[in-house]
């Protein structure tokens, strides 16, 4: 079955039709980028001294030490702490004790409702917005608080896409219910989820910009300092922005790579039931 099977195959007209929106749309954003590139030029937002820094050893060597170093080291350390955190609270969801069960639901909720930067905001006043480091913390515990609860709604319902039957089988051997979560559930739960992990590792990572806000260090904060000394706001967001995007393709790489190793790569609708031989019999 090599036809879609979603909708029929586009005809002749609607071909065109579809080639003619793509070169539409295609010349718009084409002469939307020359203009902004020209309203750039003619700011002088080209010249050579407002490039300058990047092309500094020293400024470069801050920028990327005490900024991107900064800045992965602090979405690093939220994201491990946010897996033990989700793990913690998922499970805690899944409980058969109401004591435990509700109090866990409630957190979770509550952190993955919350903005992230109000809760960096709050965490930073709290810890002493005097403290040499609590601008620091304030982005880990932050980031902690609510990757950690998106990822305690992964593992639950991670655990909860792992068929009834592997559970079964496990309390008819006998096992108790800890021994069935941590050798049989949670395993194929991590399986399943590990994608979605890998792309919360994404969101904490540009979440970390968000420490701008709470004097945290990082690229932000080596940029803020940079644009001030040399006047080039916009070349210094571009050089930071590339930074991230860098990065953030990079990790978007080994998500899609995680995903076909330990997953496996879906493929498109193949008529694969059983099988079918032309006398009507499965095989």
């Amino acid at each position: 079955m090599s036809g879609n099977v979603l909708f029929d195959s586009p005809g002749p007209k609607t071909v065109l039709r579809h080639r003619i929106y793509t070169l539409v749309a295609s010349a718009a954003l084409l002469g939307l980028l020359t203009w902004f590139v020209l309203g750039l030029h003619e700011d002088g937002q080209f010249e050579y001294d407002k490039w300058e820094p990047f092309l500094t050893p020293a400024y470069l060597e801050v920028l990327l030490v005490d900024g991107l170093l900064k800045t992965l080291q602090m979405a690093f350390v939220a994201i491990l702490a946010a897996v033990v955190y989700g793990t913690v609270f998922g499970i805690g969801k899944l409980s058969d004790h109401a004591l435990i069960r509700w109090p866990s639901a409630l957190v979770v909720e509550f952190f993955r409702a919350t903005p992230v930067l109000l809760l960096m905001i709050f965490i930073w006043y709290a810890l002493g917005i005097s403290k040499e480091s609590s601008s620091y913390w304030a982005v880990v515990i932050a980031l902690t608080l609510y990757n950690g609860s998106v990822l305690a709604e992964v593992l639950r319902a991670g655990i909860n896409a792992v068929p009834k039957g592997q559970s079964e089988a496990a309390y008819a051997l006998g096992m108790r219910k800890t021994q069935v979560m941590s050798t049989i559930l949670l395993p194929q739960a991590v399986k399943i989820m590990l994608p979605a992990i890998i792309s919360q590792c994404v969101v904490a990572l540009k979440d970390t910009a968000l420490g701008y806000a709470v004097v945290a260090p990082g690229l932000t904060r080596v940029g803020k300092a940079i644009y001030q000394e040399f006047d080039n706001q916009i070349p210094t967001m571009a050089v930071i922005a590339l930074l991230y995007i860098v990065v953030n393709l990079l990790l978007t790489l080994l998500a899609t790579w995680a995903q076909k190793k330990f997953v496996g790569e879906k493929k498109p609708l193949e008529v694969s039931m059983v099988g079918i031989v032309d006398d009507g019999r499965a095989v």
